[in-house]
């Protein structure tokens, strides 16, 4: 019997994965730390400069952000001055700068962790994954909010924002649709029948299992005006399934 879905359970089983912002200017190094980050099961998104930085970290709420010192346009500390300004996103500074001076310059503008070039890139990922534990996750570890794929998805604003090429698109969606959209999310890549959605998201209607697929054909549709297309799926004669990242 599928469960009444509810909105502060923050579902402990839900497999959170985190988003790291990685800022570097030599793409080789870029390409190494993003490979590794990914290959531990983490998602990343990258930046070349400072001022790119800054825009991912405001449209996409990343979990962590690695952040080279020696930047374009805007250069490390003030980056990370900046995302201290604006909350308590995790910071671990990575430079070729060694000196002590450095060292305390970062941790006092509020970095969590400094590494310095050149480095292993399986202890950088290690140092993430610790910093990650220490913050508990930072604000998905609350409950309030659902990432999954593309989907952000706020369970105390009843927001739902896609992430499309780089940018955030708002998403908007009907309650029931919200209801459905949350509860595959929180099943990614699992098939969830109609019934067990018609009986968790709309425990007190009489609506049939074919009102559940015309509030997810309508959902379909939104999302793939957003230009992501192949996320929600049928699967002939069973019901289902939300794609989630690898």
């Amino acid at each position: 019997m599928a469960a009444e879905i509810d909105f502060n359970d923050p579902h402990p089983g839900y497999p959170s994965l985190s988003l790291i912002l990685i800022v570097e200017d030599e793409q080789e190094i870029l390409d190494i730390l993003s490979a590794y980050v990914e290959r531990s099961g983490l998602r990343s998104i990258q930046a070349k400069d400072g001022r790119k930085a800054l825009e991912l970290h405001l449209s996409h709420a990343p979990d962590l952000v690695l952040l080279d010192v020696q930047l374009p346009q805007i250069d490390g500390w003030r980056v990370l001055s900046e995302i201290r300004h604006r909350g308590e996103t995790p910071v671990i500074m990575l430079t070729a700068m060694d000196q002590d001076v450095d060292k305390l310059m970062g941790l006092r503008t509020g970095a969590d962790d400094y590494i310095v070039k050149p480095f292993n890139p399986a202890e950088v990922v290690a140092r993430i994954q610790a910093v990650l534990r220490r913050s508990g996750n930072n604000k998905y570890s609350d409950g309030k909010i659902v990432r999954v794929s593309d989907f952000l998805i706020n369970l105390e604003t009843y927001e739902v924002n896609v992430c499309v090429k780089e940018e955030k698109v708002a998403l908007s969606v009907t309650l029931t649709e919200f209801k459905l959209l949350v509860y595959l999310a929180r099943n990614p890549r699992r098939v969830v029948s109609r019934s067990e959605l018609l009986e968790a998201c709309l425990p007190e209607s009489d609506a049939l299992e074919r009102t559940v697929d015309s509030h997810i054909y309508k959902l379909r549709k939104k999302i793939e005006a957003t230009g992501i297309a192949d996320v929600l799926v049928s699967v002939r004669g069973v019901g289902y399934r939300l794609l989630g990242a690898e």
